[in-house]
């Protein structure tokens, strides 16, 4: 049965799951995102310079009271573009690096297969994500942008092309492993359901 309703769902209906899904659980996950990059902002404020927040908690409540309880879905807009891409690619590309990596003489469906494919997936992730991971966090950290478009434009001719993949390494470093550690467990899953060794 399992085994069917892999084999029955083409790459459209993946990728236009994996969209949805990542749209919704951000609508969720929002706030705390939000709270996640304004306290990394804090960090970045010169010394002797007080914060707005004493921690996590008291960002979430001062949010709320400052600017109005929905402030603390700033971003949602370019949170959700990201996310729904980030897993949409996650998933088209790990299939693609991988039956990719199985046309190579002597490589088979393992372990190793599955550890290059999952780091393939987060290589496009970071690669196709990085510039909305970029304005999304810029808008949640300045509430002076009026749109995504705006911070969009501001980045681009401001700082060019690259200042969409800063941190491109540690976020492959984290996308990467991430998507190893997905992938692998979501294999071993696959095979206990559909009764594989």
């Amino acid at each position: 049965m399992v085994r069917d309703l892999a084999e029955d769902t083409s790459l459209f209906q993946k990728v236009l799951a994996a969209l949805l899904t990542g749209a919704v659980a951000i609508v969720v996950a929002n706030p705390t995102d939000l709270v996640k990059v304004r306290l990394q902002a804090e960090g970045k404020l010169p010394a002797g310079v007080p914060g707005r927040y004493s921690g996590a908690l008291n960002a979430y409540a001062t949010i709320a009271k400052q600017e109005g309880l929905g402030a603390l879905w700033t971003g949602l807009g370019p949170n959700i573009a990201r996310n729904a891409v980030i897993n949409a690619a996650e998933l088209a590309s790990y299939d693609q690096v991988k039956m990719t990596i199985l046309k190579i003489p002597g490589f088979v469906d393992n372990v190793l297969t599955q550890i290059l494919a999952g780091l393939g997936a987060g290589f496009f992730a970071v690669c196709i994500g990085s510039p909305i991971d970029v304005v999304k966090s810029r808008m949640m950290g300045d509430s002076t942008y009026r749109s995504t478009l705006e911070c969009f434009m501001k980045t681009w001719k401001h700082e060019g092309i690259f200042a969409f993949y800063k941190g491109f390494l540690p976020n492959f470093g984290r996308l990467g492993s991430w998507n190893v550690v997905m992938f692998l467990t979501f294999e071993q899953a696959k095979k206990f359901l559909t009764g594989a060794a």
